[in-house]
């Protein structure tokens, strides 16, 4: 780790929470209540009439409950959509959205501001056990898989995805960190992904504002979010001959994106830690 900097007027907020050493621990474990076999009759992808009812339900919830709970709770405020819509011709084939992993309803953010997309996204497996099961799927979280077996169902899932030209989400810090203001190192799996399937990484930060007006009369006293939208990032033109080099061009390009548009001058994490 090294000095760490923000520019003037950026709010950092005091969470309280210790944060972990390692900047991919997870501090959020929840309580397994599902045995899940992965490997075996485990559809990644639910083509079910019951996958595709939760899945109905819980956009329609996201679209029609969440969106407008969001402003009032978090104040969320979206910047930089331009770059999504003056980039549309490069989003043909698919896309892949990155961001910090900051709080609960991140995500939801997210969809937001790909302007009420469904996108599909890799979630640890311990959630898929756990009682957000059943939303986790229907967002459209898929389990991170944990041996070969799983790995290769998990790989066909996104390889079917992308040839549906769906898009993507993944939180390249592994973990989710509340209100945490750094941007921690990047997993290289993002990017590996998206040079595989070709397709531009829009990169994504979350930033804080202080609780203030009628979210302090409200009683709100965590962080009022602004999600950032970055320049996308195509993997051929990346710096690099190598499938590793290119990753890691990208990898390096969002992190700096993401820090920069979260307001800090000078990161105390490098881009990667593997």
């Amino acid at each position: 780790m090294a000095e760490h900097i923000v520019k003037n007027g950026v709010y950092i907020p005091d969470s309280g929470i210790v944060y972990p050493e390692k900047p991919d621990t997870p501090i959020h474990n929840p309580k397994i209540v599902f045995d899940t076999d992965f490997e075996n009759d485990y559809p990644f992808l639910d083509k079910s009439l019951y996958g595709k009812w939760n899945r109905f339900i819980i956009y329609a919830g996201i679209f029609l409950i969440v969106f407008p709970l969001h402003l009032v709770l978090y104040g969320l405020k979206i910047k930089g959509k331009e770059n999504i819509r003056k980039n549309r011709k490069l989003f043909i084939n698919g896309a892949m959205t990155v961001s910090n992993h900051v709080y609960a309803w991140d995500f939801l953010a997210v969809v937001q501001a790909v302007k009420f997309r469904r996108l599909w996204f890799p979630v640890r497996a311990l959630q898929v056990k756990s009682r957000s099961k059943f939303m986790i799927r229907g967002a459209g979280g898929l389990p991170i898989p944990e041996t070969p077996a799983a790995a290769r169902k998990f790989n066909n899932a996104f390889n079917e995805l992308h040839s549906k030209k769906k898009w993507i989400h993944i939180f390249p810090e592994a973990c989710r960190w509340d209100y945490y203001e750094p941007i921690r190192p990047f997993k290289k799996g993002a990017f590996k992904m998206a040079y595989r399937y070709d397709i531009p990484v829009i990169p994504m930060a979350f930033s804080y504002r202080e609780p203030k007006g009628i979210y302090k009369l409200l009683g709100i006293k965590h962080p009022l979010m602004t999600l950032n939208i970055g320049t996308p990032i195509v993997p051929k033109d990346m710096e690099g001959n190598s499938r590793n080099e290119i990753c890691d061009s990208m990898r390096k390009n969002a992190h700096e994106q993401i820090a920069r548009m979260a307001g800090i001058e000078k990161n105390m994490w490098q881009p990667e830690l593997d």
